[in-house]
Protein backbone atom coordinates (compact mmCIF):
# COMPACT_ATOMS: atom_id res chain seq x y z
CA UNK A 1 0.00 0.00 0.00
CA UNK A 2 1.42 3.40 -0.99
CA UNK A 3 0.89 6.44 1.23
CA UNK A 4 1.14 10.18 0.74
CA UNK A 5 4.10 11.11 2.93
CA UNK A 6 3.05 14.77 3.20
CA UNK A 7 -0.27 13.83 4.82
CA UNK A 8 1.15 11.42 7.41
CA UNK A 9 2.28 11.86 11.00
CA UNK A 10 5.53 9.97 11.67
CA UNK A 11 7.18 8.46 14.72
CA UNK A 12 10.81 7.48 14.11
CA UNK A 13 12.10 5.40 17.01
CA UNK A 14 15.82 5.88 17.40
CA UNK A 15 15.30 9.05 15.39
CA UNK A 16 18.25 10.82 16.99
CA UNK A 17 20.62 7.99 16.20
CA UNK A 18 22.88 7.41 13.21
CA UNK A 19 20.38 6.10 10.67
CA UNK A 20 17.42 7.74 12.40
CA UNK A 21 18.76 11.25 12.02
CA UNK A 22 19.32 10.71 8.32
CA UNK A 23 15.83 9.22 7.89
CA UNK A 24 14.33 12.33 9.48
CA UNK A 25 16.35 14.46 7.05
CA UNK A 26 15.22 12.30 4.11
CA UNK A 27 11.59 12.72 5.16
CA UNK A 28 12.07 16.49 5.21
CA UNK A 29 13.63 16.35 1.73
CA UNK A 30 10.55 14.40 0.59
CA UNK A 31 8.35 17.30 1.70
CA UNK A 32 7.25 16.12 5.14
CA UNK A 33 6.83 19.00 7.58
CA UNK A 34 9.14 18.91 10.60
CA UNK A 35 5.98 19.21 12.73
CA UNK A 36 4.87 15.80 11.45
CA UNK A 37 8.10 13.90 12.24
CA UNK A 38 8.64 12.82 15.84
CA UNK A 39 12.07 11.29 16.53
CA UNK A 40 12.09 9.46 19.85
CA UNK A 41 14.82 8.17 22.13
CA UNK A 42 15.01 6.19 25.35
CA UNK A 43 14.99 9.37 27.43
CA UNK A 44 11.41 9.98 26.21
CA UNK A 45 9.98 6.46 25.87
CA UNK A 46 11.47 3.20 27.12
CA UNK A 47 10.36 0.85 24.37
CA UNK A 48 10.91 -2.19 26.58
CA UNK A 49 8.16 -0.89 28.88
CA UNK A 50 4.66 -1.79 27.69
CA UNK A 51 3.07 1.21 29.39
CA UNK A 52 5.50 3.67 27.85
CA UNK A 53 4.99 2.18 24.39
CA UNK A 54 1.24 2.66 24.77
CA UNK A 55 1.89 6.23 25.92
CA UNK A 56 3.91 6.85 22.77
CA UNK A 57 0.93 5.98 20.58
CA UNK A 58 -1.52 7.98 22.67
CA UNK A 59 0.66 11.09 22.86
CA UNK A 60 2.17 11.24 19.35
CA UNK A 61 -0.75 9.74 17.38
CA UNK A 62 1.31 8.36 14.49
CA UNK A 63 0.03 7.31 11.08
CA UNK A 64 3.42 5.70 10.39
CA UNK A 65 5.99 4.19 12.75
CA UNK A 66 9.51 3.69 11.44
CA UNK A 67 11.20 1.47 14.00
CA UNK A 68 14.96 2.13 13.95
CA UNK A 69 15.73 1.91 17.67
CA UNK A 70 18.12 -0.95 18.37
CA UNK A 71 20.81 -2.11 20.75
CA UNK A 72 23.67 -3.04 18.46
CA UNK A 73 27.45 -3.21 18.08
CA UNK A 74 30.31 -4.98 16.37
CA UNK A 75 31.57 -8.53 16.93
CA UNK A 76 33.11 -7.77 20.32
CA UNK A 77 30.00 -6.02 21.62
CA UNK A 78 27.82 -8.91 20.42
CA UNK A 79 30.04 -11.39 22.27
CA UNK A 80 29.83 -9.34 25.48
CA UNK A 81 26.07 -8.67 25.37
CA UNK A 82 24.20 -11.64 23.84
CA UNK A 83 21.42 -11.63 26.42
CA UNK A 84 20.91 -7.88 26.40
CA UNK A 85 20.94 -7.66 22.61
CA UNK A 86 18.43 -10.49 22.27
CA UNK A 87 16.08 -9.27 25.00
CA UNK A 88 15.94 -5.55 24.29
CA UNK A 89 15.68 -5.84 20.51
CA UNK A 90 13.04 -8.56 20.77
CA UNK A 91 10.92 -6.76 23.36
CA UNK A 92 11.06 -3.33 21.71
CA UNK A 93 9.66 -4.68 18.45
CA UNK A 94 7.14 -6.95 20.14
CA UNK A 95 5.66 -4.17 22.26
CA UNK A 96 5.62 -1.59 19.45
CA UNK A 97 3.84 -3.91 17.03
CA UNK A 98 1.28 -5.17 19.55
CA UNK A 99 0.53 -1.67 20.82
CA UNK A 100 0.28 -0.50 17.22
CA UNK A 101 -2.26 -3.22 16.51
CA UNK A 102 -4.37 -2.16 19.46
CA UNK A 103 -3.99 1.51 18.51
CA UNK A 104 -5.69 0.62 15.23
CA UNK A 105 -4.86 3.74 13.23
CA UNK A 106 -1.51 2.90 11.63
CA UNK A 107 -1.20 3.20 7.88
CA UNK A 108 2.23 1.57 7.96
CA UNK A 109 4.77 0.08 10.37
CA UNK A 110 8.30 -0.07 8.98
CA UNK A 111 10.50 -2.63 10.74
CA UNK A 112 14.26 -2.46 10.22
CA UNK A 113 16.03 -5.80 10.44
CA UNK A 114 19.66 -6.74 9.91
CA UNK A 115 21.84 -8.71 7.54
CA UNK A 116 22.97 -10.59 10.68
CA UNK A 117 19.67 -12.52 10.51
CA UNK A 118 20.82 -14.48 7.48
CA UNK A 119 22.25 -17.99 7.94
CA UNK A 120 26.01 -18.20 8.42
CA UNK A 121 26.58 -19.96 5.09
CA UNK A 122 24.04 -18.24 2.86
CA UNK A 123 24.80 -18.48 -0.89
CA UNK A 124 26.10 -15.25 -2.43
CA UNK A 125 24.28 -12.98 -3.14
CA UNK A 126 21.89 -13.30 -0.20
CA UNK A 127 18.30 -13.59 -1.44
CA UNK A 128 15.35 -12.90 0.83
CA UNK A 129 14.01 -16.44 0.34
CA UNK A 130 17.19 -17.81 1.99
CA UNK A 131 16.51 -16.08 5.30
CA UNK A 132 15.23 -19.19 7.09
CA UNK A 133 17.61 -21.73 5.54
CA UNK A 134 19.99 -22.06 8.50
CA UNK A 135 21.27 -20.60 11.76
CA UNK A 136 22.96 -17.17 11.86
CA UNK A 137 26.70 -16.71 12.46
CA UNK A 138 27.21 -17.49 16.14
CA UNK A 139 28.68 -14.20 17.39
CA UNK A 140 25.73 -12.23 15.95
CA UNK A 141 22.99 -14.85 16.40
CA UNK A 142 21.12 -13.41 19.44
CA UNK A 143 20.82 -10.00 17.78
CA UNK A 144 20.01 -11.47 14.37
CA UNK A 145 17.36 -13.83 15.73
CA UNK A 146 15.68 -11.07 17.74
CA UNK A 147 15.37 -8.99 14.58
CA UNK A 148 14.13 -11.97 12.57
CA UNK A 149 11.32 -12.49 15.06
CA UNK A 150 10.12 -9.00 14.23
CA UNK A 151 9.61 -10.18 10.65
CA UNK A 152 7.69 -13.23 11.88
CA UNK A 153 5.48 -11.08 14.10
CA UNK A 154 4.76 -8.61 11.30
CA UNK A 155 3.81 -11.40 8.92
CA UNK A 156 1.65 -13.15 11.53
CA UNK A 157 -0.13 -9.90 12.38
CA UNK A 158 -0.68 -9.18 8.70
CA UNK A 159 -2.34 -12.57 8.24
CA UNK A 160 -4.53 -12.38 11.33
CA UNK A 161 -5.20 -8.67 11.76
CA UNK A 162 -4.33 -7.05 8.44
CA UNK A 163 -1.51 -5.16 10.18
CA UNK A 164 0.31 -2.96 7.62
CA UNK A 165 3.87 -3.93 8.47
CA UNK A 166 6.87 -4.04 6.11
CA UNK A 167 10.37 -5.32 6.88
CA UNK A 168 13.70 -4.12 5.48
CA UNK A 169 17.09 -5.85 5.75
CA UNK A 170 19.92 -3.32 5.42
CA UNK A 171 23.60 -4.16 5.07
CA UNK A 172 26.34 -2.61 7.21
CA UNK A 173 25.98 1.17 7.15
CA UNK A 174 28.68 3.81 7.37
CA UNK A 175 29.05 7.54 6.91
CA UNK A 176 29.42 10.85 8.77
CA UNK A 177 28.14 10.69 12.32
CA UNK A 178 28.72 6.95 12.70
CA UNK A 179 29.43 5.34 16.09
CA UNK A 180 33.18 5.68 16.74
CA UNK A 181 33.20 4.18 20.25
CA UNK A 182 35.86 1.41 20.09
CA UNK A 183 33.77 -0.83 22.39
CA UNK A 184 30.68 -0.87 20.18
CA UNK A 185 31.53 0.45 16.71
CA UNK A 186 31.32 -1.50 13.48
CA UNK A 187 34.27 -2.15 11.23
CA UNK A 188 34.59 1.06 9.19
CA UNK A 189 34.58 3.56 12.09
CA UNK A 190 36.75 1.16 14.11
CA UNK A 191 39.36 1.04 11.33
CA UNK A 192 39.27 4.80 10.77
CA UNK A 193 39.85 5.44 14.46
CA UNK A 194 42.66 2.87 14.69
CA UNK A 195 44.50 4.21 11.65
CA UNK A 196 44.09 7.82 12.75
CA UNK A 197 45.47 7.11 16.22
CA UNK A 198 48.35 5.16 14.65
CA UNK A 199 49.18 8.15 12.44
CA UNK A 200 48.99 10.61 15.34
CA UNK A 201 51.17 8.44 17.61
CA UNK A 202 53.49 7.20 14.82
CA UNK A 203 52.74 3.54 15.40
CA UNK A 204 54.58 1.23 13.02
CA UNK A 205 51.80 -1.35 13.01
CA UNK A 206 48.07 -1.68 13.57
CA UNK A 207 46.60 -4.94 14.87
CA UNK A 208 43.19 -5.92 13.48
CA UNK A 209 40.81 -8.73 14.40
CA UNK A 210 40.59 -11.96 12.40
CA UNK A 211 42.54 -12.82 9.28
CA UNK A 212 41.09 -10.25 6.88
CA UNK A 213 39.41 -12.82 4.63
CA UNK A 214 35.68 -12.21 5.37
CA UNK A 215 33.80 -10.04 2.92
CA UNK A 216 31.25 -7.41 3.75
CA UNK A 217 28.88 -5.11 1.91
CA UNK A 218 28.67 -1.49 2.96
CA UNK A 219 26.10 1.18 2.17
CA UNK A 220 26.28 4.89 2.87
CA UNK A 221 23.79 5.97 5.52
CA UNK A 222 22.18 8.59 3.26
CA UNK A 223 21.44 5.91 0.66
CA UNK A 224 19.93 3.74 3.41
CA UNK A 225 17.76 6.61 4.65
CA UNK A 226 16.49 7.24 1.13
CA UNK A 227 15.66 3.53 0.80
CA UNK A 228 13.66 3.60 4.05
CA UNK A 229 11.63 6.59 2.89
CA UNK A 230 10.98 5.08 -0.56
CA UNK A 231 9.82 1.81 1.01
CA UNK A 232 7.63 3.70 3.47
CA UNK A 233 5.97 5.55 0.62
CA UNK A 234 5.67 2.80 -2.00
CA UNK A 235 6.00 -0.71 -0.53
CA UNK A 236 3.10 -2.52 1.03
CA UNK A 237 3.55 -6.30 1.14
CA UNK A 238 4.75 -8.59 3.91
CA UNK A 239 7.79 -10.03 2.13
CA UNK A 240 11.18 -8.88 3.49
CA UNK A 241 13.33 -6.66 1.28
CA UNK A 242 17.12 -6.43 1.15
CA UNK A 243 18.53 -2.90 1.25
CA UNK A 244 22.06 -2.74 -0.08
CA UNK A 245 24.46 -1.99 -2.88
CA UNK A 246 25.13 -5.44 -4.33
CA UNK A 247 28.91 -5.41 -3.80
CA UNK A 248 31.39 -7.08 -1.46
CA UNK A 249 34.88 -6.27 -0.29
CA UNK A 250 37.20 -8.27 1.96
CA UNK A 251 38.12 -6.76 5.31
CA UNK A 252 41.77 -6.92 4.24
CA UNK A 253 41.05 -4.91 1.10
CA UNK A 254 38.92 -2.47 3.10
CA UNK A 255 41.78 -1.94 5.55
CA UNK A 256 44.22 -1.35 2.69
CA UNK A 257 41.84 1.12 1.03
CA UNK A 258 41.32 3.08 4.25
CA UNK A 259 45.04 3.10 5.05
CA UNK A 260 45.72 4.58 1.61
CA UNK A 261 42.97 7.19 1.92
CA UNK A 262 44.21 8.22 5.37
CA UNK A 263 47.91 8.16 4.56
CA UNK A 264 48.94 5.38 6.94
CA UNK A 265 52.01 3.52 5.62
CA UNK A 266 52.70 1.19 8.56
CA UNK A 267 52.09 -2.55 8.79
CA UNK A 268 48.70 -4.16 9.24
CA UNK A 269 48.90 -7.25 11.47
CA UNK A 270 46.00 -9.70 11.68
CA UNK A 271 45.17 -11.33 15.03
CA UNK A 272 43.70 -14.65 13.90
CA UNK A 273 42.87 -15.61 17.50
CA UNK A 274 39.97 -13.15 17.22
CA UNK A 275 36.76 -14.15 15.40
CA UNK A 276 36.15 -13.34 11.76
CA UNK A 277 32.37 -13.33 11.96
CA UNK A 278 30.32 -14.44 8.97
CA UNK A 279 32.55 -15.58 6.06
CA UNK A 280 30.84 -13.58 3.30
CA UNK A 281 28.05 -11.02 3.00
CA UNK A 282 26.50 -9.54 -0.11
CA UNK A 283 22.85 -8.92 -0.87
CA UNK A 284 20.70 -9.49 -3.91
CA UNK A 285 19.05 -6.08 -4.25
CA UNK A 286 16.68 -6.93 -7.11
CA UNK A 287 13.50 -6.79 -5.01
CA UNK A 288 14.11 -3.26 -3.71
CA UNK A 289 14.79 -1.98 -7.21
CA UNK A 290 11.72 -3.72 -8.60
CA UNK A 291 9.25 -2.97 -5.81
CA UNK A 292 10.03 0.65 -4.94
CA UNK A 293 12.74 1.83 -7.32
CA UNK A 294 15.69 1.96 -4.94
CA UNK A 295 19.30 1.79 -6.10
CA UNK A 296 22.28 3.04 -4.11
CA UNK A 297 23.95 6.13 -5.56
CA UNK A 298 26.94 7.07 -3.39
CA UNK A 299 30.24 5.54 -4.52
CA UNK A 300 32.14 3.58 -1.88
CA UNK A 301 35.43 5.46 -2.05
CA UNK A 302 33.59 8.79 -2.10
CA UNK A 303 31.67 7.74 1.00
CA UNK A 304 34.82 6.55 2.79
CA UNK A 305 36.61 9.82 2.12
CA UNK A 306 33.63 11.80 3.40
CA UNK A 307 33.53 9.68 6.57
CA UNK A 308 37.26 10.12 7.19
CA UNK A 309 36.96 13.89 6.77
CA UNK A 310 34.01 13.96 9.19
CA UNK A 311 35.95 11.99 11.78
CA UNK A 312 39.02 14.22 11.54
CA UNK A 313 36.87 17.33 11.89
CA UNK A 314 34.98 15.95 14.89
CA UNK A 315 37.34 13.60 16.72
CA UNK A 316 38.08 16.22 19.38
CA UNK A 317 34.59 15.57 20.72
CA UNK A 318 35.42 11.90 21.33
CA UNK A 319 37.51 11.00 24.40
CA UNK A 320 40.42 8.59 24.14
CA UNK A 321 39.12 5.32 25.61
CA UNK A 322 40.72 2.15 26.88
CA UNK A 323 40.96 -0.08 23.83
CA UNK A 324 42.21 2.68 21.53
Amino acid sequence: MSIDLKLANFVVTGGRGFLGGHVCEALAEAGVSVNHVHPTGKSEFDLCDKNQVEALYLKLKPDVVIHLAAVVGGIGANQENPGRYLYENLVMATELIEAGRRYGKLKKFVGIGTICSYPKFTPIPFQEDDLWNGYPEETNAPYGLAKKMMLEQLQAYRRQYGFPGIFLLPVNLYGPGDNFNPHSSHVIPALIRKFDIAIDTRQEEVVLWGDGSPTREFMHVRDAARAVVLATERYGTGEPVNIGVGMEISIADLAAKLAAIMGYDGRVVWDSTKPNGQPRRMLDVTRARREFGFSAEIGFETGLRETVIWWRNNKGRFPVLQGD
